[in-house]
């Protein structure tokens, strides 16, 4: 989730430096430079890094749903590798008891 907040912040900056036709409907041009775009994204980061000072609640809610978040991705990740592991695991070899006259060893 962290990952995708991210990108999305990284994108918008990109798309702020981009040079496109800022104008409004009305002829307006609501511009601001990319310097100003950086100190006010560099802010946001900062208010929202201190938001566990201001409510620690939302930091342990935040802690928990990572924590269940992390604890279903394992889980489903081992559901797969055991479905995996039975799709691709070799077949035992079929074994003739009439034909040996024994019973062949656990393994």
């Amino acid at each position: 989730m962290g990952f995708l907040i991210r990108m999305a912040f990284w994108f918008s900056l990109v798309l702020l430096v981009l040079p496109l036709d800022p104008a409004t409907g009305d002829g307006t041009v609501d511009s601001i430079s990319p310097v100003q775009a950086f100190f006010a994204a560099r802010a946001a980061v900062d208010d929202v890094a201190g938001i566990c000072e201001r409510k620690p609640d939302v930091c342990e809610t935040g802690k928990a749903a990572m924590h269940t978040i992390g604890v279903r991705a394992r889980e489903g990740m081992r559901i797969a590798y055991e479905m995996l592991d039975e799709e691709t695991a070799p077949a035992a070899p079929a074994v003739d008891v009439q034909a040996t006259g024994s019973v062949p060893p656990a393994q």
